[in-house]
């Protein structure tokens, strides 16, 4: 199949080889992007392509994967061209957002959420699928480093699924983080690391190596926070968890481009002094 891929950012560039490896034909659009973008599309095989209309034309799948403040804006592009495939939304969204992207291309929408780091090894990750399209979808990863997984539920039930993981995940990584800082501020990082190495053996490396870890992604996190905070919402359940993970990775944003991941002392100014 021809399947349009926006857009190859580091976990993208994964999917889209996963799809190339296996026979199908993957286009992203050059227009507008980094020449970082051009690159990881490049090595993954891809195919440019320069404009909207001539992309979706071509494309019998469009799969979006995009940071989650942006997945309502690139759905709304992909329909104003007139796109008649099937969506891919496997962005890191709420299940309310999936289902609004969903009203767009009706039953040829597929919610999608990725779960691990990029697929460059076996076993790594996953993508849940959700939708009457979703298992059509998954067969194309047959085989592939994607462990691809059609889901019962309908739209919103893959994002769902991505939401309670990231809740734990990535907001327990914020919340570990600003412990640390809070610690710092009242100066007794020293006692707690002391006390963490009596009763809670392995935390004080642990929010040192998520420090390094977090710290070149965090500018990504915090919309995925906000939609985590939503998806609580919701349910009627506390969404201040969420909220203020968003605004700690937020104050990380400025650590996007550190090399390697910046160390924990760093990572505390950075966050105290914003």
């Amino acid at each position: 199949m021809t399947v349009l891929l926006l857009h190859p950012g580091a976990m993208g560039a994964s999917i889209g080889a996963a799809l190339r490896g296996n026979g199908h034909d993957v286009t992203w659009l050059s227009a507008g992007r980094s020449e970082a973008t051009r690159v990881r599309a490049e090595r993954a095989g891809l195919h440019a392509v320069a404009t909207f209309s001539e992309a979706t034309t071509e494309a019998e799948v469009v799969i979006s994967v995009c940071p989650p403040e942006a997945a309502a804006e690139v759905a709304a592009a992909v329909a104003e061209t007139g796109f008649g495939g099937i969506y891919v939304d496997a962005n890191a969204v709420s299940p309310a957002t999936a289902a609004r992207i969903g009203e767009r291309f009706g039953e040829r929408t597929v919610d999608g959420g990725i779960i691990g780091p990029p697929a460059w090894r076996e076993g790594a990750t996953r993508l849940y699928l959700s939708g009457a399209q979703a298992g059509r979808i998954a067969a194309l990863f047959d085989g592939t480093l994607v462990d691809a997984r059609a889901i019962d539920g309908g739209i919103g039930a893959a994002s769902a699924l991505k939401m309670c993981y990231a809740a734990f995940t990535k907001g327990s990584s914020a919340l570990l983080l600003a412990v640390r800082a809070l610690a710092e501020s009242n100066g007794v990082t020293g006692e707690l690391l002391g006390e963490w190495d009596i009763s809670q053996p392995g935390l004080a490396s642990r929010s040192a190596n998520t420090a390094k870890s977090t710290s070149p992604k965090a500018w990504r996190f915090a919309g995925e926070m906000r939609e985590i905070a939503a998806t609580f919402r919701a349910a009627d359940l506390p969404d201040g968890f969420h909220q203020a993970a968003a605004d700690l990775y937020a104050r990380m944003a400025a650590l996007k481009d550190s090399e390697g991941g910046a160390d924990i002392d760093t990572v505390l100014r950075t966050i105290m002094r914003s």
